[in-house]
């Protein structure tokens, strides 16, 4: 072993590090099969982690909520309240004197509150001009990719339930384009 090095014109990393860089643009069959093999234990991890989750999942339970001042709500009118949790804000709409209906009131295109206009019989995100059908929350017009989540109601005595989250998913092969009417000429 020397304890003292000879004087060179090669960087001390180079004698230490001997590294050929023309043979390290290659890949032999040894590394590229191993890359093959590990990159397929991780599909294979992960697609059983999704068999697991989706064997093991269940659907949410939704406690029932009555909703305060449906009964006074006239019709044509609307009444905010929150439904699953605190923080999830809804719309409760009197279509008729007997029917309520009652959806998520986040956009679906980036959650901005949806509000409903009396005139037009439909639900309007203001944020980028999204327009949902009253009746079943489908999409009408404009960039939401889905409908509104519906609030599930069932009446109880007097009062109004909701029971649950209805989320009906886009119909194959619709898109928004195709599934919303011409811009009605008499509004802005």
């Amino acid at each position: 072993m020397k304890l003292i090095r000879r004087p060179s014109t090669t960087p001390l990393w180079r004698d230490e590090f001997a590294v050929n860089q023309a043979d390290e643009r290659y890949v032999n069959r040894r590394q590229f099969a191993k890359f093959l093999v590990l990159t397929s234990l991780g599909m294979v991890a992960g697609n059983v982690w999704i068999l697991i989750r989706s064997i093991f999942h269940r659907d949410p339970v939704f406690e029932p909520r009555a909703i305060a001042g449906a009964a006074r709500t006239p019709v044509g009118g609307v009444t905010l309240f929150n439904y699953p949790g605190e923080h999830d804000p809804c719309i409760l709409v009197r279509t008729a004197p007997e029917t309520f209906v009652a959806y998520s009131q986040k956009c679906t295109h980036l959650s901005c509150a949806v509000v409903y206009e009396p005139e037009s019989r439909r639900l309007e995100c203001p944020c980028h001009e999204g327009y949902f059908a009253v009746e079943d929350g489908s999409v009408l017009q404009g960039p939401p990719p889905r409908p509104l989540p519906r609030i599930v109601l069932e009446r109880r005595g007097g009062d109004l339930v909701a029971t649950g989250v209805e989320i009906l998913p886009r119909p194959r092969g619709a898109t928004a384009a195709t599934r919303c009417p011409l811009r009605d000429g008499g509004g802005a």
